[in-house]
């Protein structure tokens, strides 16, 4: 019981130690300072990039160095590489221990995110800094902007959205349309197709039929028909007729020569 009081007793302590250590300034030689401020003359001058190389230099010499970690992201920013200038702001937000220049940091963030037109998360960031100081008339008018902003970029989202979804019905329906008419056209199409072949099929049957029956015809009129005779037939029957009443003639003529009486001679 002792232990557990003895315990509870140092945590406070060593809680209150450890954010005693975090709120202790990094240090910042001379040489680092006077980097600075040469960087922070360049910026004023509009010299925006040899103010870069001078913040830089000075990072260099100094990582922690968050006042030349904050200017170099504005001076990045004045040559318009936002995307560029974000990550500065973002680290310093992050690690500085400053409320000024963490406040500062967020209002940046929502400055790069207007650019960006990604308003959203420029609402945040300025939310993030009116936190730290609800009396900042100019970062709190950049948040109504940025919020008026991104309700008209929802809305003409929405907009866009219902546009699409209305362009993609009319044309799925004149695809449609268009699919049911050239299957109508193609069914019209096959059925002239069948009609005009059943049509020709039709003719070339009676085509045929009419060949075939021309051509029984022809055989007809060169074949006798049962019961009826040929001229040559014709000409023999009437031949042989003619030779058989010849025939028959001479034979009554031969009778009435031999029962003919013949005269003679009165012998008185």
């Amino acid at each position: 019981m002792k232990y557990i009081i003895f315990v509870l007793f140092l945590l406070p302590l060593g809680m209150l130690s450890q954010e005693k250590e975090q709120e202790e300034p990094v240090k910042i030689k001379l040489t680092e300072k006077q980097i600075l401020r040469k960087g922070n003359d360049l910026f004023k001058q509009q010299k925006y990039v040899d103010a870069e190389v001078k913040y830089k230099k000075a990072l260099k010499e100094n990582p922690y160095y968050e006042k030349a970690g904050y200017n170099l992201g504005n001076a990045v920013y004045e040559q318009k590489r936002f995307k560029d200038a974000l990550p500065q702001y973002e680290l310093v937000a992050k690690s500085t221990r400053d409320l000024t220049t963490k406040k500062k940091s967020f209002h940046n963030i929502g400055n790069v995110m207007m650019k960006e037109k990604q308003y959203d998360k420029a609402v945040a960031a300025y939310k993030n800094s009116l936190l730290l100081d609800p009396t900042d008339e100019e970062t709190r008018y950049n948040l109504a902007l940025a919020q008026k902003l991104l309700k008209d970029q929802q809305q003409q989202q929405d907009q866009n959205k219902d546009q699409n979804q209305d362009q993609n019905k009319d044309q799925e329906k004149d695809q449609n349309q268009d699919q049911n008419s050239e299957n109508k056209d193609q069914n019209q199409d096959q059925g002239e197709d069948e009609k005009k072949e059943d049509e020709n099929q039709g003719d070339n049957e009676n085509d045929q039929q009419d060949q075939q029956n021309e051509g029984d015809k022809k055989e007809e009129q060169k074949q006798p028909q049962p019961n009826q005779l040929s001229q040559q037939q014709i000409e023999q029957l009437l031949e042989a007729m003619n030779n058989e009443e010849n025939k028959t003639q001479q034979k009554v003529n031969a009778k009435k020569a031999k029962g003919k009486k013949v005269k003679q001679e009165k012998d008185w």
